[in-house]
């Protein structure tokens, strides 16, 4: 099993780019289903959560063409298994996104209930439930969905309890092709749901109230292929500009985007960071100390629960306290042991988090628990003195491309270990 290895005390110097967004391209992905196409995606990211959805979607019949030299994705045909079985499902949640565009097209889908990180349970009940007011009979049987509409589905005001991003791109492609308009009310804004809107309307969807809380779309009989550039990753940047920051060193993250980063631009700064738009994308530097920040994890455009992990690794050498508290998930504080093994001082309890930055951290064999927890030991292990050894890195390669090769690149000393 692959291992990180770090030696940490060099400041981050030069030009890091940024890859398209994995939280865009999966949707993104799935959206093929809704047509014969061709559907071909630009910017599209070699990672192994993006493998995993290819597979997904080549059982269910479609040709999937990743072309990784030109970092294209080409989807065409038609579904011909409406079946996502459990094995596959399993390895990633996002697989549960077939499920409206399935029942949408083909008016039937079996789908295994998902799996992924393991940060908490994130139930689909919302999915279930927006797709039965649609006009589906909905089953959960030997831990798999059974969705039917045969008279297709039909037009319906959707009124979203608590706001969720999968829901919200599921139910959006179904609503693509239901009967009638639908409305999406306290839908999720994050800039991956506007880049699937923006793609769905370049198909031949009908759609209005993009990057709002408020969609409604128009269904129609049916879509057509198109050519779509995947949006760079909002997470990927937000997690080098806390490399920058971390380490006292100056980064450029080529085609990343200040608006798509919300809140987060904003609590780096209050901590002392640099943050500046530039026409190739945003400088990042943090010359002088950093300062304890307190930050609550919300919907886009609230501060991401995806870099809550990093951003704690950063206030473990910030001058004073912090408190982070996190909202979305139950279970993602499991890095903080591994970064107190380090040296970090954290108390925790429930869903906060109280971080009393330290002088310097101590490099250490840590163990990576999920996504983002793997990312946030190795920013930790930038900063400290010593040698880090991540050890499960295979966590990181679901959603960082190439990251030992992108830091090492602006003078990290950085490596991967073959296991």
């Amino acid at each position: 099993m692959d291992r990180i290895r770090i030696r940490g005390g060099t400041p981050l110097e030069g030009r890091i780019p940024i890859s398209g967004a994995k939280n865009a391209a999966l949707p993104l992905m799935a959206a093929g289903l809704l047509t014969d196409g061709p559907l071909r995606l630009l910017n599209a990211p070699d990672l192994a959560d993006i493998a995993t959805m290819a597979g997904l979607l080549r059982q269910h019949g479609l040709t999937v063409e990743h072309d990784k030299q030109a970092r294209s994705i080409t989807l065409s045909g038609a579904a011909r298994n409406l079946e996502a079985p459990y094995d596959l499902v399993r390895k990633m949640r996002a697989s549960v996104l077939v499920l409206g565009p399935l029942v949408a097209r083909f008016g039937e889908a079996k789908v295994s209930l998902p799996g992924g990180c393991a940060i908490g349970t994130r139930p689909i009940d919302l999915h279930l439930k927006g797709l039965e007011q649609m006009g589906a009979e909905i089953e959960i049987e030997a831990g798999y969905v059974l969705a039917r509409a045969p008279r297709g589905l039909k037009g319906a005001r959707i009124l979203f309890p608590q706001v969720s991003v999968g829901a919200t791109e599921n139910l959006l492609m179904a609503a693509c092709l239901a009967e009638g308009e639908t409305e999406l009310v306290n839908a999720a804004r994050e800039p991956e749901i506007s880049d699937l809107a923006e793609c769905l309307m370049r198909m031949g969807a009908r759609i209005e109230g993009i990057g709002t809380d408020r969609l409604r779309v128009e269904g129609t009989g049916s879509l057509a292929g198109a050519t779509h550039r995947v949006v760079p990753d909002r997470i990927e940047a937000g997690t080098f500009a806390i490399a920058a920051a971390i380490t006292g060193g100056r980064v450029l993250l080529e085609g990343a985007r200040l608006d798509h980063l919300g809140a987060t631009a904003r609590i780096l700064r209050e901590a002392g960071v640099e943050v500046a738009e530039r026409p190739e994308g945003l400088r990042v530097s943090r010359m002088n100390g950093l300062s304890g920040v307190d930050v609550m994890t919300e919907p886009f455009p609230g501060f991401a629960t995806d870099m809550q992990a990093q951003f704690m690794a950063l206030m473990c050498v910030a001058e004073g306290a912090s408190m982070i508290t996190e909202t979305i998930f139950e279970n993602r504080f499991m890095h903080v042991p591994e970064l107190m093994r380090m040296g970090a001082r954290i108390n925790y309890h429930g869903h906060s988090a109280i971080v009393r930055g330290v002088p310097k951290l101590s490099g250490a064999p840590v163990m990576a628990t999920d996504l983002r927890a793997s990312v946030s030991l190795i920013l930790a292990g930038l900063a400290a003195e010593g040698e880090t050894i991540v050890n499960r890195v295979y966590h990181l390669d679901r959603g960082y491309e190439r990251v030992e090769a992108k830091l090492a690149a602006v003078g990290a000393e950085i490596e991967r270990i073959g296991g």
